[in-house]
């Protein structure tokens, strides 16, 4: 072996050595859980005896025999297309207040932030649950301002609403990926604008709407995917339960009931790659679509 292709080879092995520890963990966290997982959603396994194929004997039960498994689905899709939404639009809207010219526009920026940093935590779980009882501060303001306090955890609607609340109120991270791309419109748009005698309303459709639209679609898509994957809230605010009669069962909840609390894990693991294939497909017709929404600055005749 020549002296190059010797310093090549060592090259290139110093170079898998720095590599290795993730190889090694997405072949042991990742990629082999996943065929495990695959495998286990064709079989019974109650973690006790060991899996038993049964073919498509999961799915046709979570598609034909399981209501409940139905009712998760109607609550994630409610969670996920009301509050994706709502967490959006407020997210920009308090990055556009935060686009000015402020000596406290740092700390401004730091405290709309840590709702994400510790939003999903257990503490702020249980907060948002004292929050919402009887007696917490939500009820007590609406007793002072004459209405009626909200049974918030014996409703239906009420329940889920309280989630899709907490779930606004973790704005945080899009809201920073918005003023980042807000920093980047030119100014010079908006003087020229002006100038045209452009209204701020048509400023914002015609200027900072168009030039956001690959942001808005990543911070779509990447909330749409967290929104399928919530869990923390729903299980602290429930108490494991889903209630009041599941109408805080998420998807995620529903799974992890099925699989530690009944252990089907073979139906769990089939309900899990149902999900991954539900957020494939999600993900793919946002993408489609952004041909017709999307404006990107490079491409031409758009």
């Amino acid at each position: 072996m020549s002296l190059r292709n010797h310093q090549s080879l060592k090259a290139n092995m110093t170079g898998y050595a720095f590599i290795s520890p993730f190889i090694v963990g997405f072949l042991a966290f990742t990629l082999i859980p996943m065929f495990i997982s695959l495998y286990l959603s064709f079989t019974s396994y109650n973690l006790f005896t060991p899996p038993k194929w049964i073919g498509l004997g999961n799915f046709e039960k979570m598609f034909t025999g399981d209501p409940k498994y139905w009712n998760s689905i109607r609550v994630t899709f409610t969670y996920v297309l009301v509050g994706v939404p709502l967490r959006l639009v407020f997210a920009l809207f308090v990055a556009m207040i935060l686009n000015t010219k402020s000596r406290m526009v740092g700390t401004y920026r730091t405290m709309y932030y840590l709702p994400s940093i510790i939003g999903g935590s257990v503490a702020v779980s249980i907060m948002w649950r004292n929050i919402f009882s009887n007696d917490g501060i939500v009820n007590t303001l609406l007793s002072a301002l004459g209405a009626t306090p909200v049974k918030w955890f014996g409703d239906l609607n009420a329940s889920l609403a309280m989630l899709i609340t907490l779930s606004v109120w973790q704005f945080g991270s899009s809201m920073l990926i918005f003023l980042a791309g807000l920093k980047n419109i030119s100014v010079e748009m908006y003087e020229a604008s002006s100038v045209d005698g452009a209204s701020p309303v048509r400023r914002f459709f015609s200027i900072t709407l168009p030039l956001l639209s690959p942001i808005i679609l990543f911070n779509l898509i990447m909330q749409t995917i967290s929104a399928f994957m919530t869990f923390v809230p729903a299980y602290v605010i429930s108490k494991g339960e889903g209630g009041p009669m599941d109408g805080t069962m998420l998807y995620s909840l529903y799974l992890f009931r099925q699989a530690f609390m009944f252990s089907n894990m073979g139906y769990a693991a089939a309900m899990a790659w149902v999900m991954l294939i539900i957020i494939a497909i999600l993900t793919a017709i946002l993408f489609l679509t952004s041909k017709y929404w999307v404006f990107y600055e490079t491409e031409k005749g758009r």
